[in-house]
Parts: structure tokens; C-alpha cells; sequence
């Protein structure tokens, strides 16, 4: 799936949701919790985690390029 910035960055529980993976942020934080989300490959959990162009999350078998 790709996804297009609209701003400089985008937090990373906010892409979740804007993805529809989680349904608002309280699920976020579970979800990144319980849940492994690569970011460029590497773990991370971290909700505020900012979120740029050509980066890419990967989580449950979902992809999601940044443009």
C-alpha cells in the first residue's frame, strides 16, 4: 500500500490510523505494544515516532510505502 504525505512527516500511530490498522490511538499504543512494526526494517514502538517520504512500515503482513 502506498501512502502519500500531506506534511513534512506523519507520527507513526497516526499512519496506523490513517490505514486503517488501529482504530484510534489508545489502540495504537496497544498495538505497537503487542504487535512487531518495522520501520526501514528495524523494530520500533514508538507512537511519536515521525514518519517521512520514502520511508517504509511493514506490520501483520501489511506494507506501507511513503510517498
Amino acid at each position: 500500500m502506498k501512502f502519500r504525505l500531506q506534511t513534512e512527516h506523519i507520527t507513526l500511530a497516526q499512519l496506523l490510523k490513517a490505514c486503517d490498522v488501529v482504530q484510534s490511538g489508545g489502540e495504537a499504543k496497544e498495538y505497537l505494544n503487542s504487535v512487531e512494526v518495522l520501520v526501514n526494517g528495524e523494530p520500533d514502538q514508538r507512537r511519536g515516532r515521525k514518519i517521512r517520504q520514502k520511508d517504509v512500515v511493514e506490520t501483520n503482513g501489511i506494507r506501507i510505502e511513503i510517498e
